[in-house]
This record gives structure tokens, C-alpha cells and sequence, in this order.
């Protein structure tokens, strides 16, 4: 296809005063343009340049051209050199790498320093592509893998600019969005994502019918593969593309047609090798490139300091104790060159800005000091302006859109010589520094304390070096003691990166089941060798649990005995079926553990549920959940939780807990009973692990609840509790609270202390009380009581009545079921609650058997305004008397819940005992007569729901 263009490598010497105006002209025998190649080797970079035509995208025309067509796909391809219309050369990294990207279809990873431009290789082999392929390009895509949202964020926003004018559609997913992307981006050709998205996207395919037109799979920071947690997701994604690629290629004879190509970068992968080998393409490994420290365009010096921090110190206080430490840290690195603080919070950000204008004192001339005060004018923010005249500013989101602008341009021209900011700068603005200083190696995310990714790292390291002004630049990374040498070893690229897939192989093995990846032990094994694991258990077998010494064949047994033994484990409890042939066929349950992401341990316990679980059981069920393991009970938090266990002074959990609070499930079990109750905890850790708790207990008790839904046993009671605790969770209120304000916007825990306190404990008084008067409770101004009153009206309002048919028999009775939306009309204009809520019908008797479950939509229910349904009711040993419930989806205080008694024509039935009753035929039918004429003319039950 492509017709390769003879080459002469050769060196000239130049004098080192003419070397920036030196040039050299040639011209192909193609009849490209005349060309001009300037090698500057002091700095690494390579300067190609082109005449005319090909300005900025310039020398991706002279080495390979397409023989037939080459005039007209040259000037079609090349108008689009706005995509590097950034910068007038390559460096040195993206010049070595750019004839296998863009000449080549063999995968590619690099292994190159943090700061050296590898976004541009993803770019080059977009455009390699684009070669390739005549428009429209409608039959490709494109996906770009990142491990953080805000990274994908930048790159979508970047590539739209760059890509959109030349025709390729972008489209961002992540955790953020919804079912909608599944039909957006099908005319999307550049699609951004995070590892954990396109798993669930992936998951959910089942004819992978989009998969098959991915083209180019983007992996940017690779080394995430090495992640305990996110690892084995990332190893799986890439496994399960090269695998479902295997396959449609199979089945279309086209095993040269359509390849799918990888391209991977990172700046921390010792072992490039092996991940080459890893996404080889069935013909040989991929192209392995490693640049060294050497290339960076501006040297790094990178520094760890460990400081002590007890076990009992929160990381609050550990944060708090660094900024006093702040003042030596930069005199000692900063050789009076622009510096940038990373912070945890915004509130850190401020307190570390505050002390150290007060600790330091930077000399600065008078000139200096005068344009200072310009920006310090011009600054809306009091605190900013206070701090700006010392020589210190401060930068987050928070800020003012004009305070931030003039912050980033005074630290730009270097008049600010300390920044302090948010590590979200790192992701967006870009404002290089001499020095770099990461405070702290924790931040504040999801409502709590959490180490920064390898990727949050190396995304801040990279804005140290500033090319126009500097040759060198530094990092200092302040961490605790016991992290110091992580963080030391990090940096200098030592770690070897190993798989962690192992670890997680049994979730991940019904994962592709699941999707029809994998349906027989053969393809299993298949999918083993297509993976990272495979690679790194012949070199590293110790680490993955393998005696060393056996050879080739006996790791490759080991293997086939690891998948065989987590294959047998998940048929054990009925999330897959295996026959004797082992080939498998996917359940409902493994379905349900795939869809929500639940661990196998977890499903094992829900295996062991009995049926006749209370909610209290189902609770201690789940605060042992191998999802809440890393949840440890610390020593000065057995206090706060003994009192929120038990207390006569105080308003404590539900339901109390034995003994004194000594396990982790106990904690757990006390934050979840807090939360729902809400009962305020003031300690900030227990704040965060209520969070983290709650962010996986959502899912957790949803596939619970799913799971008993599918259930055909006697598990009423189990089914019921269930469905109500994955509400609970969802709404983080017990289903008979009195916050019901809490659901409600604009109305968090102060609000609703003041109107419970109020009497206002249930929607209808809410709605019931005068928009001034509920103003004056929560102290807000008009029209607040109105936007209140609005919310609860148009919530739905569900009317239940049951009535029994006039069909007598001893053991079956038949009755009708109609639920009502009252408020339908009002609803059909506006609704307050999503469109996804629907309840959850749930019947049973009195022998805990599940007589008849439904899930009913709002949506259902605005056709007409009511549903119906006609039930047979056989009868129950213990009692006649049924147990209707019908419970929202999402909000606490719009259930329903009713008893109803079944009249049966025999005798009733205690156990195997048959009981007579004690009255006349006369007496019996009369009775009889009676219940005919009320069953067809009034509902026996006619139950307004439980808000009114």
C-alpha cells in the first residue's frame, strides 16, 4: 500500500555560534515540496519543517507516500496540520517515535519522562490512522483509556478543537453519564473514557456489536495495570478487546483486515518489554521504546522528604503540621524561581498561603513591589489582596473567574514566586514552575481521605519546568515516614510492574462470561494467555503464587488449574452453569453481580441468606461485605462509636449492637445506623468512612434486593427488608424517619432539624402548611416556602385497594390488586422525582412465602393513572391474613404498607391439622353472602398511601 521512500542517514559538524541558523535542503524524487531538517542536539529536539503545503504537520509527508493517490491524500490529509499547530517541531521523544506511529500498524508502548509531550504520540497514530482509511471514516472508532475523569475531561476538550475541524465527532464517558451514551456514541469516532466505564460499557454489549469497529485503543498511563484495585479492570479491558477482535475476525475469515492497534504510554514502566508482549498481535510482540531521565527538555530533580505522623494523628492535623515546615522546604529548592504548592482542599490551599506569608519574606526590588500592587488591585478576594503584597497567592475553583485570571497571569511573568493551589490545576490550567511541591500525599475526594493515584502524581511533577526560562527544575514530595520510600521508589521507576488480576480473577472470569467472551474452558484459557498475568506469571512466578522452577509448561498448568478452580467456585453458588463439558452458559445472579460490580465473597453471603431475614439481619449482613474490608476500626473512634451504640442521654442507632463497638463490622454497622438516623457524628475520619461506605452500599444492597427478586423460595420477609434497606441507603434515611425534608433540594440537615422540630415530619404536612409560614420556620426568604411546596406536590401520591373475586375455593382465592396515582394529572406537567422511579409491589403470607412482586414505573402509571392486576392467592398454613406492601424506589415516607384477610370456602389448615369451624351451614353461607356482596361492590382495603 504504502511505497517507502529511500533514506540517507548522515552527520554534520557545525560550529556551536551557527548551529540555530544552520539548515539543510533537499527535495524527493516524488515531487513532495522541498524540505529543511535542523537538528539541535544540545536541547533534543528535532525541527522538520516544510515549504508550503505542509508548515505544521510537515514531515509526516517524506517518508511513505500512498502510490496512487498521493497528490490528492496529501492535500486532503495535511490541511489538517492544525493539529499540531501548537508547536513549530517535534522533540526528540515524539521525532523517535513518530515513523512506527505513523508508518506502521504494529502496537506501540513508550516509557518516557513526565513533562516530554507523549499526548502528541496518541495524536500521531490518530492521524497514522486517518492515512490509512478514506472518509467519511464512518466504520472506525477510536477510544482514549485515562484512569482519572479530569484527565479525560482536558483531553475531550483538547481533541474537539483539534479533531472536530477536519470531521472526527468526540464524545466523553465516564462514571458521570448515562444509558444516552450508548446511542451517542455511535457517531462518535474519538470516544474518551476511564478503564472502569468502558468495563461497564463493554459489559453491557452483548453482541459487542460496537467493539468491533474500534480501530486504535488509546492507554494512557498504563502503569495503572500495576493498581491492586484498579488494575485487574484496566488488564481485563484490554484483554476483552484483543479477545472479542480475535473473535469477529474468526467469524468474517478477515484475520488481516481491520486489526485493532494499542498505543500505551507512561512515564513509570521499568519492564516496557512485557507490556509490549502483552499487546502483541498474535504475529509478535508490539514496538517497545524506553526514553530515559536524559531527554526531558528541562532536567528534573526530584526529592522526598518523610516527616513523623503517629498513628493516633488524623491526616487533618498531619496536613495542618506540614505548612509550618512550607517556608524552609522553598528557600531550600526554589533558587528564588517561581514556585507551585499542591494542596488537599481549598481550605488547605488558604491556611498554607496564610502561614507562610507570615513565615517567609522573599526580597523583592521595588519595580517588583509596584507590580505586585497593580494585580493586588485589580483582586476581588480580601484574603487574596492581603497575601499578594508578600509575594505569595493562592488559586482553586472556588475562586472568582477574574481573581483566578490575574493570579495565573502574575504567576506566569514570575511576580508571584509561591502559588498555592488545588492538585485540579494539574489536570486543567497550565502553570509551569521551577519548583513543584506536593504537600502531602492525601487528598480530599468522594468525602474523604485518600492517597493520590501514581497518575495524580506524575500529572503534578509534570508542571515543574519551565522550557523558556529553565534548564533544570525540582519536585519535593512531603509525605509521611512510612510512605517516604514508596514514594522514593515510584520516582525512580524500580518497581517492577506486575499483574493484579489474579487477585480478582474469579469476579472478572463471570464478568466475560457474562458477555459471551468466554463459554467454554477452552476459550477461558484462551483469555488467560491474551492477558498481562500470563506474561508476568513465567517471569515472576513467586509473585503470583507458583513454585519457581517448573518450566514453561508447568506455570502455563498452574494457570489452567487457577481459572479452573475460580470457574468451579462461581458454579458452586449458581452464578454460572457448567456442564460436564465444561462449557458455561451465564445466570441471572451472575448477571446481577457483573451489572453491580459486587465481589464473590459478597455473593457468597448473599447465597447463605435463609429468607426470613429482619432488617436489622440484613444490615449486620452487610457491614460484612468484602466491599467495607478496608474500613479499620482506629483506637480514639471507640469512644464517639460506644456512644452512638448506647447512651441514655442521647438519641442513639436503631438498633443497638452488643457489647462494646471492638470490630470493624461493628463500625461499619454504627456509621450506617448513624447515617440513616441521623444522628450528627462530628469526627471528621468517621465522617469520611460514612462516605466511602455509603458510595459502595448503594450498589451493594441493590443487588441484594435484585437477587431476592429473582428468588422463588420462601423469602417474603428477606425480599421485603431488602427492597426497603436499598431505599434506605439510597435516600441515607431509615424508612420510618421523620427527615423526610432531607429528600427534598435546597434542604440539608439544619433546614430539617427545623422542621421536624416544627412538626412538619411527613410530606403532607409539608404541603399542608402556608409557604410564609414555612419561610419563617427555616428562616429563608420568598419564594422559598413556595419552591418547597412545589417539590412535595408534584412528587407522586399512590391510593392501593384489594379486593377479593367471588370465587370460593378451600386452598386458592383470587383478588384484585389497583394501585392510583391521585395526582396523575398534576404529574403529567411536572415531577419532582426522576423519571427512572418506580415501586416495588411486594405481597406475602404468613408463611413467608412471596405470593406476588412487581415492579411498577411512574411512567407505567401516567398512561391511564392506575395499574391493575389479578392475583391467585393460595392458602397459607398459619394465617389467612396477606401483607401487601408497595415501596418507592427512591424516597422514604411514600410507602404503603397494609394487611389484608383472604377468605377461603374449607376448613383452615394449622400444619397438617385440619380445623372445623364451629358455626352452621346456615351461619356459612350467610357469612359467605356477605363477603360476596362487599368484595364486588367496595374495595375490603382501600389504603391512601402512608405520606397522608
Amino acid at each position: 500500500m504504502y511505497a517507502p521512500i529511500k533514506r540517507k542517514t548522515f552527520e554534520i559538524g557545525l560550529n556551536n555560534s551557527l548551529k540555530d541558523q544552520s539548515q539543510l535542503r533537499f527535495r524527493s524524487d516524488n515531487s513532495v515540496p522541498s524540505t529543511m531538517l535542523l537538528n539541535d542536539n544540545i536541547k533534543g529536539h528535532s525541527r522538520h519543517q516544510h515549504e508550503e503545503t505542509f508548515d505544521n504537520l510537515n514531515c509526516l509527508g517524506t517518508s511513505y507516500y500512498k502510490a496512487e493517490t498521493k497528490d490528492e491524500s496529501a492535500s486532503s490529509l495535511f490541511r489538517k496540520r492544525n493539529v499540531f499547530k501548537e508547536f513549530p517541531y517535534f522533540n526528540y521523544i515524539q521525532s523517535k517515535a513518530l515513523d512506527d506511529l505513523l508508518y506502521t500498524e504494529k502496537n506501540f508502548v513508550i516509557c518516557s519522562p513526565t513533562g516530554s509531550g507523549k499526548t502528541v504520540l496518541f495524536e500521531l497514530a490518530i492521524v497514522g490512522l486517518l492515512m490509512q482509511v478514506p472518509k467519511p471514516w464512518s466504520n472506525i472508532k477510536i477510544v482514549y483509556m485515562a484512569p482519572i475523569k479530569t484527565l479525560c475531561n482536558q483531553r475531550n476538550e483538547d481533541w474537539k478543537e483539534k479533531f472536530g475541524p477536519i470531521g472526527l465527532n468526540c464524545k466523553e464517558l465516564t462514571g458521570d453519564t448515562e444509558m444516552d451514551d450508548y446511542f451517542e456514541i455511535q457517531d462518535a469516532h474519538i470516544i474518551i473514557t476511564t478503564p472502569e466505564k468502558w468495563d461497564t460499557m463493554t459489559r453491557k454489549w452483548r453482541d459487542n456489536s460496537l467493539v468491533q469497529f474500534v480501530r486504535l485503543f488509546l492507554i494512557d498511563e498504563v502503569h495503572v495495570v500495576k493498581d491492586e484495585c484498579r488494575g485487574a479492570t484496566l488488564e481485563v479491558v484490554v484483554s476483552r478487546m484483543k479477545t472479542v477482535q480475535l473473535a469477529v475476525s474468526r467469524m468474517s475469515n478477515q484475520l488481516d483486515d481491520k486489526t485493532l492497534r494499542f498505543v500505551a504510554v507512561s512515564a513509570t514502566i521499568p519492564n516496557v518489554e512485557d507490556i509490549a508482549e502483552w499487546l502483541s498481535d498474535g504475529k509478535g510482540p508490539g514496538i517497545a521504546m524506553k526514553i530515559d531521565e536524559s531527554y526531558r527538555p528541562v532536567k528534573l530533580r526530584k526529592i522526598v522528604l518523610g516527616f513523623p505522623c503517629s498513628s493516633t494523628q488524623t491526616e487533618f492535623k498531619f496536613d495542618l503540621s506540614l505548612n509550618y515546615k512550607m517556608a524552609s522546604v522553598i528557600q531550600t529548592y526554589s533558587e528564588q524561581k517561581p514556585a507551585l504548592v499542591f494542596c488537599a482542599t481549598r481550605k488547605g490551599v488558604q491556611q498554607a498561603a496564610s502561614i507562610l506569608a507570615k513565615d517567609a519574606k522573599f526580597i523583592m526590588t521595588t519595580d517588583h513591589k509596584q507590580r505586585l500592587q497593580k494585580y493586588t488591585n485589580s483582586i476581588k478576594d480580601s484574603k487574596l489582596r492581603d497575601l499578594l503584597v508578600y509575594g505569595v497567592g493562592y488559586h482553586h475553583a472556588g475562586m472568582d473567574v477574574s481573581d483566578r485570571k490575574a493570579i495565573e497571569a502574575a504567576f506566569t511573568a514570575g511576580d508571584v514566586p509561591v502559588l498555592f493551589t488545588t492538585s485540579t490545576l494539574a489536570m486543567g490550567v497550565n502553570l509551569p514552575a521551577h519548583l513543584v511541591v506536593i504537600k502531602s500525599t492525601v487528598h480530599y475526594a468522594g468525602g474523604m481521605f485518600q492517597e493520590y493515584s501514581e497518575t495524580d502524581i506524575l500529572q503534578m511533577m509534570g508542571r515543574a519546568g519551565r522550557p523558556q526560562f529553565d534548564t533544570t527544575a525540582a519536585v519535593v514530595i512531603m509525605t509521611r515516614t512510612q510512605t517516604k520510600d514508596n514514594y522514593t521508589q515510584m520516582l525512580d521507576g524500580v518497581h517492577t510492574i506486575e499483574s493484579s488480576l489474579h487477585k480478582h480473577l474469579v469476579e472478572h472470569l463471570n464478568a466475560e462470561i457474562i458477555l459471551n467472551t468466554i463459554t467454554d474452558v477452552n476459550v477461558a484459557l484462551e483469555w488467560i494467555r491474551s492477558t498481562f498475568l500470563y506474561i508476568r506469571a513465567f517471569k515472576n512466578p513467586n509473585h503470583y503464587g507458583f513454585a519457581t522452577g517448573q518450566g514453561r509448561t508447568g506455570i502455563e498448568t498452574k494457570l489452567q488449574e487457577l481459572c479452573l478452580k475460580n470457574l468451579h467456585a462461581l458454579s458452586s453458588i449458581g452464578l454460572i452453569k457448567m456442564d460436564e463439558e465444561i462449557n458455561f452458559k451465564p445466570t441471572e445472579t451472575g448477571r446481577l453481580m457483573a451489572r453491580y460490580c459486587i465481589a464473590f465473597d459478597t455473593m457468597k453471603l448473599f447465597y447463605l441468606v435463609t429468607g426470613s431475614e429482619t432488617l436489622n439481619e440484613l444490615v449486620r449482613l452487610i457491614c460484612n461485605c468484602k466491599e467495607f474490608t478496608d474500613v479499620q476500626l482506629r483506637m480514639n473512634e471507640k469512644k464517639i462509636l460506644n456512644t452512638l451504640n448506647k447512651d441514655k442521654n442521647r438519641v442513639t442507632i436503631r438498633f443497638p449492637l452488643e457489647g462494646k463497638v471492638k470490630t470493624n463490622e461493628m463500625k461499619v454497622n454504627c456509621l450506617i445506623q448513624a447515617q440513616l438516623g441521623c444522628i450528627p457524628v462530628q469526627e471528621f475520619t468517621l465522617t469520611q468512612d460514612t462516605a466511602k461506605i455509603f458510595k459502595c452500599g448503594v450498589r451493594v444492597t441493590k443487588c441484594l434486593s435484585e437477587l431476592l427478586m429473582q428468588q422463588e423460595n420462601k423469602s417474603f420477609m428477606a425480599l421485603l427488608n431488602a427492597v426497603i434497606l436499598a431505599k434506605c441507603f439510597r435516600a441515607k434515611l431509615w424508612d420510618n424517619s421523620t427527615y423526610v425534608s432531607r429528600q427534598l433540594d435546597k434542604i440539608g440537615p439544619t433546614l430539617s432539624n427545623a422542621m421536624v422540630n416544627a412538626g412538619l415530619t411527613t410530606f403532607q404536612k409539608i404541603e399542608d402548611t402556608n409557604a410564609r409560614e414555612l419561610e419563617l420556620i427555616v428562616n429563608r426568604h420568598p419564594p422559598f416556602g413556595n419552591q418547597i411546596r412545589e417539590s412535595v406536590l408534584h412528587l407522586p401520591k399512590y391510593e392501593l385497594s384489594v379486593e377479593q373475586l367471588a370465587r370460593y375455593h378451600e386452598s386458592v382465592a383470587e383478588i384484585i390488586v389497583k394501585i392510583t396515582l391521585t395526582n396523575y394529572q398534576q404529574l403529567r406537567e411536572k415531577r419532582t422525582a426522576p423519571d427512572n422511579h418506580h415501586t416495588s409491589l411486594i405481597i406475602g403470607d404468613a408463611d413467608n412465602q412471596v405470593v406476588y412482586k412487581r415492579k411498577i414505573t411512574d411512567s407505567a402509571l401516567l398512561k391511564s393513572g392506575n395499574w391493575m392486576k389479578k392475583i391467585e392467592v393460595k392458602r397459607a398454613f398459619k394465617s389467612e391474613e396477606l401483607s401487601v406492601h408497595l415501596i418507592s424506589s427512591e424516597y422514604v415516607g411514600l410507602d404503603i404498607q397494609q394487611k389484608y384477610s383472604v377468605f377461603y370456602s374449607g376448613p383452615k389448615k394449622f400444619g397438617t391439622h385440619i380445623v372445623h369451624e364451629k358455626f352452621d351451614v346456615q351461619q356459612s353461607q350467610s357469612a359467605k353472602q356477605k363477603r360476596t356482596a362487599s368484595s364486588l361492590m367496595v374495595p375490603i382495603v382501600n389504603a391512601v398511601q402512608g405520606m397522608f
